[in-house]
């Protein structure tokens, strides 16, 4: 059994859950999967507060999710609420009743911990350093990507260096030809029964370090651990239309787990390089188009170029002005639920040298023109 933490004296889990206390492992199961789906950080790209709730749901189904923890929660829980003045619920003094013992929330954490926890210190050896099956950490790597690859989507490989099983023992912890034997004081539980007091906690068996297992001829690679920490390449499919910053999860290729428990996951961090012609706006592409004066006063058709390498003819009417955005459906950016559209901005080219010729002729058309000057609103 894992020792309580002081998270379990300050926050509901049912609540963060929107489950009742009463709720069956079924429906706790429920309904963390629909918040994760909700929640999830590949959903919500560069969203702080979702992924802080993300965070708290998985906290809170890793408790009472497991019904071993979640007994062990619920117990805690009907001890007392932990209170700014310390520990309540045996009466107006808190824990002992009026003029007991106080205890503030860090000092009961601590002793209640070590109730769960007593014996553990007496397992020596690498079978010590678990109490059962535990998840693999979550690892992360950053990917670079071309602007085109990210657009269209790749599939790639990344270098992480996280924990791995052991080859040659295959986790178990054991030497090649030996095997792991049940704990005789707890009969593979891991865990032994203790009272203290008004309480009867389980504990993790002391000589067996709440694994239930003894590793009598640990591997020499790993030391008994049963992993061991290398660098190595993990296969990656990149979506379509992943954004700058956008993280990837690889389920089951993070870290290890111990003693029979899950990988953890890789989580890819993706760094979009900028590309020389197009920008982007959510799901559309942003292009600048130069133009000259005659194109954009007479107007013109102007092809431009798409990620698709298949250009398309806009028409710029007669009179356009500096600045005005033409939208191009469906040339923008596709991505596995919609594909934006290709805003292209028109900037008027203006000369910085002429030749004589040239000169003339906008002499000429200076000359010719009739309308009112573009300034004269600002003549007093």
């Amino acid at each position: 059994m894992s020792s309580p933490q002081r998270e379990w004296f300050e926050k509901d889990y049912y609540a963060v859950l929107g489950v009742a206390e009463t709720a069956d492992q079924k429906d706790i199961t429920k309904a963390y999967r629909k918040l994760a789906r909700q929640l999830h950080p590949d959903a919500n790209p560069d969203d702080p507060v979702a992924e802080e709730r993300f965070k708290e749901v998985s906290s809170a189904y890793e408790v009472v999710g497991d019904p071993e923890k979640r007994q062990q929660y619920d117990e805690v829980r009907r001890m007392g609420p932990v209170g700014a003045n310390g520990f309540g619920g045996f009466g107006p003094g808190g824990f002992g009743g009026a003029g007991g013992a106080r205890f503030e929330a860090s000092d009961l954490s601590d002793l209640i911990g070590n109730l769960f926890t007593r014996g553990r210190q007496g397992g020596g050896g690498p079978q010590a350093a678990s109490t059962g099956p535990r998840r693999g950490t979550d690892i992360e790597a950053t990917l670079t990507m071309t602007f085109d690859d990210a657009a269209r989507g790749a599939t790639t490989t990344v270098n992480v260096v996280s924990d791995v099983r052991c080859p040659d023992c295959f986790g178990s912890g054991a030497a090649v030809g030996t095997a792991p034997l049940v704990c005789p004081d707890c009969n593979g539980t891991g865990a032994v029964a203790e009272d203290q007091g008004f309480f009867s906690f389980s504990s993790p068996c002391p000589r067996c370090g709440g694994r239930g297992r003894i590793i009598e001829s640990p591997c020499p690679t790993c030391s008994g651990l049963g992993s061991v920490r290398r660098p190595r390449q993990v296969k990656v499919r990149i979506p379509q239309g992943v954004r700058d910053g956008q993280r990837i999860r690889v389920k089951g290729r993070g870290g290890a787990g111990a003693n029979g428990g899950p990988d953890g996951d890789l989580y890819v961090r993706v760094q979009v390089e900028p590309h020389p012609m197009f920008g982007r706006d959510g799901d559309n592409l942003t292009l600048t188009v130069p133009v000259t004066y005659p194109e954009a006063a007479l107007g013109a058709d102007v092809t431009v170029p798409t990620l698709s390498e298949e250009p398309v003819t806009i028409r710029v009417p007669a009179g356009t002005r500096s600045g005005r955005t033409f939208r191009v459906r469906g040339k923008g950016v596709a991505t596995p639920k919609s594909t934006g559209d290709l805003l292209v901005t028109i900037e008027i080219d203006v000369p910085t040298e002429v030749n004589d010729e040239e000169r003339a002729a906008l002499e000429a058309l200076a000359a010719a023109r009739t309308a009112p000057s573009p300034r004269s609103h600002l003549e007093a």
